[in-house]
């Protein structure tokens, strides 16, 4: 584990080492997986199943070929919380579906057209406001889940949530090696801890926890369906395709063979989104490949699907325990609080970095206009009402961006816009 030597994709692992590894990518996915049931309010356990059942499914249909861990996805916490408020948990199932089920077909249309569409129908000035919305609708949401802001915010709340944060934030500025992979589930046990001390967490919620049964079943919910709900939450679907591309190339580099060839992105795309699908058929959270799974094997340079598989059995059983599952239940307000103040930061930035990696040129009006007004329509608070159907935020600025995207590309093709320079 701790040699230089590479165990590939396709390699056994020493019985001695599978298990110790594979606990190592559960733990690394753990902290941040587990914050969105959290936020949704639903159960951890059934989250548990489906990272299991997904990333099996994953292995199968990438023939083994693409190591990736699949977690909870952040992409679809804004759309996801406002189906929830308007309608209830099982209509927003029902967009996970869509969403899932339109993925799919998008893996098909790449595995017959190619990539290169995508970049006319949201070029990276449109890609990274849209991403960077994602986590600026949920600014709020951190500090009213956190207590610290409104009626239920005390001196305890405030306390435990900068507790959390901080660890966040220090340690992933300062921790190295396997820590720094798993600083938010370190900044979470750290916060629990702010929390017993402040008696924001009482002894008798935990002994409570280990009183349930041993056995538990994850509880399953079918999905229910409304269109209105599934217009807000179907643009994720540009995010979660342009992250997992993301994810794909940089695995890649990690082992080094281009996985977007063998077993090809449409494979790997399909099996991304038919975890989703799956996932809101039975009332899970939609999966994504995991970056804080890929930085575990970065670090360790262990590839080997094997463990990626036993990391999903394991987490698997975990759902089963209900004492794991109501133990997780316990973690309080301020705590995920802490940690979402953070994450929906990094999805913000993660936005802006999509601008400076692709080398976004604001010295051309047409970038400077389209994220101009991608971010206003997203931040202003203007709805568009389309008979029953409200649109607003992340969902009505990607739907300007994509029309606004076009228009320019036709500009361009008729030769009549006034900077052609890299056209």
């Amino acid at each position: 584990m701790h040699s230089n030597r590479i165990i590939q994709v396709e390699d056994r692992v020493p019985a001695k080492l599978l298990i110790p590894l594979s606990i190592q990518h559960m733990f690394a996915m753990f902290g941040a997986s587990v914050l969105v049931p959290f936020i949704f309010h639903i159960n951890p356990a059934i989250v548990l199943f489906m990272n299991g059942v997904g990333t099996l499914l994953f292995i199968f249909i990438t023939k083994g070929k693409a190591p990736a861990y699949l977690g909870s996805s952040f992409a679809f916490l804004a759309p996801g919380l406002l189906v929830i408020d308007k309608w209830g948990y099982s209509y927003a199932l029902g967009g996970f579906v869509v969403v899932g089920a339109v993925g799919c077909l998008l893996a098909f249309i790449i595995y017959k057209c190619g990539t290169k569409w995508i970049d006319v129908v949201l070029p990276p000035a449109a890609m990274g406001p849209v991403v960077a919305l994602i986590g600026l609708e949920l600014a709020g949401n951190a500090a009213e889940t956190g207590k610290v802001v409104g009626p239920e915010m005390t001196t305890a709340t405030v306390i435990t949530f900068c507790v959390t944060l901080g660890v966040a934030v220090l340690g992933s500025v300062l921790f190295r090696k396997f820590l720094s992979v798993i600083p938010i589930l370190i900044a979470i046990i750290c916060g629990y801890g702010a929390a017993l001390l402040t008696k924001v967490v009482t002894v008798g919620q935990i002994m409570d926890a280990f009183r349930q049964p041993l056995f538990q079943l994850p509880n399953f919910q079918t999905p229910k369906f409304n269109l209105e709900a599934i217009l807000i939450i179907l643009p994720v679907i540009l995010v979660i395709a342009n992250e997992h591309i993301g994810h794909q190339l940089v695995t890649s580099k990690i082992v080094g063979r281009d996985l977007l060839k063998d077993p090809g992105l449409h494979r790997s795309l399909f099996a991304d989104n038919f975890s989703t699908m799956v996932s809101g058929l039975i009332g899970s959270v939609p999966t994504t490949t995991y970056g804080e799974n890929i930085g575990v094997m970065a670090i360790t340079k262990v590839y080997s699907v094997r463990v990626i598989g036993g990391a999903a059995i394991l987490s698997l059983v975990c759902s089963f325990i209900g004492p794991f599952a109501a133990l997780i239940q316990t973690i309080p307000g301020p705590v995920i609080g802490g940690i979402s103040f953070l994450l929906y930061g990094m999805i913000g930035t993660s936005g802006l970095r999509i601008l400076v990696d692709n080398h976004v040129d604001y010295g051309r009006n047409r970038n400077m206009i389209l994220t101009s007004v991608i971010f206003v329509t997203g931040l202003s608070g203007v709805t568009l009402q389309l008979g029953n159907v409200s649109l607003s935020g992340m969902t009505l600025a990607a739907i300007v961006g994509m029309l606004l995207s076009l228009l320019l590309y036709a500009f361009d093709k008729l030769k009549i816009s006034n900077d052609l320079a890299e056209t």
